[in-house]
C-alpha cells in the first residue's frame, strides 16, 4: 500500500483528536458521462493509499441544487464534477476550497480553463474539458471555410434562396449564446474579466464594440442571409439535409452530421475586420467541498491521477470533448474536429460563472430579436439591454 507524506499527515490529525474528521473515505459526485473513468481512478487510489473511495452517479442537473443543501451540513461529498458557471454561486456562498497550485502545474492546463474557474482573485475548480462553438460546414457547398466574415458574407450571399430552403450561412439569431462571437470580435464584453475575476460593475455590452458586433447580426437579418427568427432546430435540421453551407454550433453537432450522411468539416470562426471572433467557453471541472474533512486527500486524488494527461485522457475516452490539460489535447488533435473546436475554444471567453449572470440571458436575448426583427436599432437595443442589466444588478 502506497502511503504519501501527506496523507500520513492526515492520518495523525485524525489520531490527534479530530474524531469525526478523520478520513475515513472520499465521495465525489458525477454525472454518467466520467463515471466509466473515475471508477478505475478510485480503485486504484483505494489500492495505493488505503482509503476507501465513493464514486457516485447523479444527473448533471442534481449534482449543484443537492451539493447546495448537504455540504453545508456536512453530509456532502468531498468532490463534485460540474460546469464553471457553477462557481460564483457555490464559491460566493462559501461552499467550495480554494485550489492553490504552483505556477508550473498550472502552465498544464488552458489558460481559458482557468480563468473560467477563476472567482475573486482564487481558482475554485480544476478543469478537465472546455467546449465552444465553431463554424461547421458542408464540404459539398463549401469545400474550403471562411477565414474571414467577408468570405463568409460572399459565400452566403451567393448561396442563399430563402424560396427555396437553401442558404449559405445560418445560426440562431436570437440566441446571445451564438450571436456573442461577434459582439465579442469588436471589443464588447459582458462583464470585464480583470484577472481576478469578472466585475459585474463593469458591463460592456453597450460600448462601441458590442454595438459594432450588433450590426453585423442586424446586417445578416436585414439582407435575409439569416432569416428572423432563426432558431436550433430550424438551422439544424436544415444542415442536416444538406441546404445549408455553414452553421455555428458545437461539437455535440458531430454525431448527427455524421449519422445524417453530412461531408462536414469544422473550423474556426472567421475572424471580422481582422478581429478574432470569440465564442463563449463552457469549462467542466472538479470543485472541492469547503465542508469536507477531506479537502488534502481530495486535492491528492485530482493531482495525482484525475489531473495528469493520462487521467484527462481516461475521461475524454468516455467524455470526448476538447480537454483542458494541454498534453492531452495534443494527444488528441490529430482529430480535426478535435482541433478545430479546441482552437476555437482557445480564443474564445468564459462564460461569466457569477451570479449576475442571470439577468443577462434575457435582456440580450431579447435584443438580438429586437435587432433582427428590424424593431430597434443595434444602438437602441444594445442601450435597452445594459440598462436593464445595470439596473438588475443594483437592485432598481
Amino acid at each position: 500500500m502506497r502511503t504519501s507524506l501527506l496523507v500520513l499527515m492526515v492520518l495523525a490529525l485524525g489520531s490527534a483528536g479530530v474524531g469525526a474528521q478523520s478520513p475515513d473515505r472520499l465521495v465525489i459526485w458525477s454525472s454518467e458521462a466520467q463515471i466509466p473513468a473515475l471508477v478505475p481512478m478510485a480503485e486504484q487510489f483505494e489500492r495505493e493509499y488505503g482509503i476507501p473511495m465513493e464514486v457516485r452517479e447523479l444527473s448533471f442537473g442534481d449534482i449543484r441544487s443537492n451539493f447546495l443543501i448537504s455540504a453545508p451540513t456536512g453530509t456532502g461529498p468531498d468532490l463534485i464534477v460540474g460546469a464553471h458557471d457553477w462557481v460564483g454561486e457555490l464559491a460566493g456562498t462559501g461552499l467550495l476550497e480554494p485550489i492553490e497550485l504552483p505556477a508550473g502545474t498550472l502552465q498544464e492546463f488552458t489558460p481559458v480553463a482557468l480563468e473560467a474557474f477563476t472567482y475573486d482573485g482564487k481558482l475554485f475548480g480544476l478543469p478537465y474539458a472546455i467546449e465552444a462553438i465553431a463554424l461547421m460546414y458542408n464540404k459539398d457547398l463549401v469545400p474550403d471555410p471562411p477565414e474571414t466574415f467577408d468570405e463568409l458574407l460572399a459565400i452566403a450571399r451567393a448561396q442563399t434562396d430563402p424560396a427555396a430552403r437553401r442558404f449559405g450561412f445560418l445560426y440562431p439569431n436570437n440566441e446571445l449564446y451564438y450571436s456573442f462571437p461577434f459582439l465579442a470580435a469588436k471589443g464588447g464584453y459582458i462583464f470585464r474579466f480583470t484577472g481576478q475575476g469578472f466585475d459585474p460593475t463593469d458591463v460592456g455590452v453597450d460600448n462601441e464594440g458590442g454595438i459594432a458586433g450588433a450590426r453585423i447580426v442586424q446586417l445578416l437579418a436585414a439582407e435575409d442571409l439569416v432569416p428572423r427568427g432563426t432558431d436550433y432546430q430550424t438551422m439544424r435540421a436544415l444542415f442536416l439535409d444538406g441546404r445549408v453551407g455553414m452553421v455555428l454550433t458545437g461539437p455535440w453537432e458531430i454525431v448527427n452530421a455524421r449519422n445524417a450522411g453530412i461531408p462536414y468539416g469544422v473550423a474556426k470562426i472567421p475572424s471580422i475586420d481582422g478581429n478574432v471572433a470569440r465564442p463563449f467557453v463552457g469549462v467542466q471541472g472538479f470543485m472541492v467541498n469547503a465542508f469536507s474533512p477531506n479537502k488534502l486527500l481530495a486535492m491528492e486524488f485530482l493531482q495525482q491521477y484525475v489531473m495528469t494527461k493520462e487521467g484527462q485522457l481516461a475521461i475524454w475516452e468516455h467524455d470526448p470533448r476538447v480537454p483542458a490539460h494541454r498534453e492531452a489535447f495534443e494527444a488528441v488533435a490529430e482529430d480535426p474536429d478535435i482541433a478545430a473546436f479546441g482552437a476555437s475554444a482557445a480564443d474564445g471567453i468564459p462564460m461569466p460563472n457569477i451570479p449576475e449572470m442571470a439577468v443577462v440571458w434575457s435582456a440580450l436575448n431579447d435584443a438580438m430579436t429586437f435587432i433582427t426583427n428590424g424593431e430597434q436599432s443595434p444602438e437602441e437595443a444594445m442601450a435597452v439591454a445594459a440598462r436593464q442589466i445595470r439596473n438588475a444588478i443594483a437592485g432598481r
